[in-house]
């Protein structure tokens, strides 16, 4: 068994990128931290727990979530794996968009029902979904938007089935972000908009706000898509 006195969290795509930022955030606070992804860990931590799976496979995402609660009752679930696939009209690839959906929306709907309802009968919890900012629709990203638009859908209705039990439920929504999946050579040709503020976002610019939604504090908060932007937003 895990020592119960060092809180819980369960983090996907802890591989790298955001997620691996949100896991290192964490780790650094004093959390004991599952990381779930399909690539090979590269965090070393007393308090990691590395899990390889595909996050898509139900089978063995179930067995995995079984064998992490029978140690320990997550406090903190984040849902920050994902990939990009871009196309335009007459060239969009079914496979890669069914392949997004399965990964961004089916994957925290499994999460979300077997993770909340420990958490609510806990009477304490955080669900944190990482989305995107082009959830409203971009030219030539209609799949990929599609799918960050439904789990924010997602979001506002686990939030309200389980803020009365004390468990929140958000999404944080990045603009571009400086990770690997920039160079993913899926999206060979299009090239990240850089928002007003000149740069990329960083990995640990979203791994501290979503560190902030699991603290005290912030337990008045949910059902909310936070944009961390740059300022694009400011010119929608």
């Amino acid at each position: 068994m895990s020592d119960p006195s060092i809180p819980c969290a369960i983090v996907t795509g802890a591989s790298s990128g955001i997620g691996q930022a949100i896991a290192l955030k964490l780790l650094s606070e004093g959390w004991h931290v599952h990381g779930l992804d399909v690539a090979p860990p590269k965090l070393h931590h007393a308090q990691f727990s590395s899990w390889a799976l595909d996050l898509t496979q139900s089978h063995e995402l179930e067995s995995t979530l079984d064998q992490i609660v029978a140690k320990q009752i997550p406090q903190v679930l984040v849902h920050a794996a994902g990939i990009l696939r871009v196309g335009s009209l007459g060239e969009l690839d079914m496979q890669a968009g069914h392949l997004m959906w399965q990964l961004h929306v089916d994957v925290a709907t499994r999460l979300a029902n077997r993770i909340l309802p420990i958490m609510k009968q806990a009477q304490h919890g955080r669900m944190i979904l990482v989305g995107s900012r082009v959830s409203t629709g971009i030219a030539g990203r209609s799949q990929y938007a599609a799918t960050k638009a439904a789990i924010l859908s997602l979001a506002r209705s686990w939030a309200a089935e389980s803020i009365a039990e004390g468990v929140t439920v958000n999404v944080v929504s990045p603009a571009a972000t400086d990770t690997p999946m920039l160079k993913d050579p899926a999206r060979v040709g299009t090239t990240p908009r850089l928002p007003p503020i000149g740069r990329l976002i960083q990995p640990d610019e979203v791994a501290a706000l979503v560190a902030f939604l699991t603290r005290p504090e912030a337990a008045a908060i949910t059902g909310q898509d936070i944009a961390i932007c740059g300022g694009a937003s400011i010119l929608r």
